[in-house]
């Protein structure tokens, strides 16, 4: 991966000054980071941030925001590859596709959707965050799955092994979670790939 890591903690201390500041001032788009000439500025940054803490109910403290920043910085990294990959295969999401998804991440996470429309409203957060978090995962599940789905291959006795670890399971949804496992493995590695071929230059 070609990447300018020694100006990465200069943009991290950058970032959480203006994290610290950001109550009172109106923050600036800054560019932050460059993944392929692709820009990621400090807003984005800030508003991941805020809507990754906000998703899993995590306060920002000065003890965690040094880790959340390292987490978010490197989450819109993945994003911004994932998405160069999206385009390169065409790949497009129906607005049914999108809802039916946006439903389930409520569902899988225990969340209100009104509610959470409530807290990005009092925290600054802007909606679209969210649906770009969202609509980049579907148009990633959808590429992976389009690539790599008809390579699995499930045995009889993987799928043992999953039910002999959840016995309240069907035989189907057992072949699910090991199909599922191999393409996160297969997802995994041409995200490997990506950053290992991108050009990456902290601001």
């Amino acid at each position: 991966m070609k990447i300018s890591i020694i100006y990465k903690a200069i943009l991290l201390f950058n970032i959480l000054f203006i994290i610290s500041a950001e109550s009172n001032e109106r923050v600036e788009h800054k560019i932050a980071v460059l993944v392929n000439e692709e820009l990621i500025t400090s807003y984005d940054i800030i508003q991941r941030m805020k809507l990754s803490a906000l998703l899993q109910n995590i306060e920002i403290t000065e003890e965690n925001n040094q880790l959340l920043l390292n987490n978010t910085v490197d989450e819109l990294v993945h994003e911004k590859l994932k998405n160069e990959k999206i385009q390169e295969y065409n790949i497009s999401i129906e607005e049914n596709e999108y809802l039916e998804f946006e439903n389930n991440f409520y569902k899988r996470n225990n969340l209100d959707k009104e509610l959470v429309f409530n807290l990005l409203n009092s925290n600054n957060i802007n909606l679209i965050e969210l649906e770009r978090l969202l609509k980049n995962q579907l148009s990633w599940n959808k590429l992976v799955n389009g690539l790599f789905f008809r390579l699995t291959s499930v045995s009889d006795l993987e799928i043992d092994e999953v039910i002999s670890k959840n016995p309240n399971i069907t035989i189907d949804q057992a072949r699910n979670i090991v199909t599922q496992r191999q393409l996160d493995l297969k997802s995994g590695k041409m995200m490997r790939d990506m950053l290992n071929e991108a050009t990456i230059e902290y601001k």
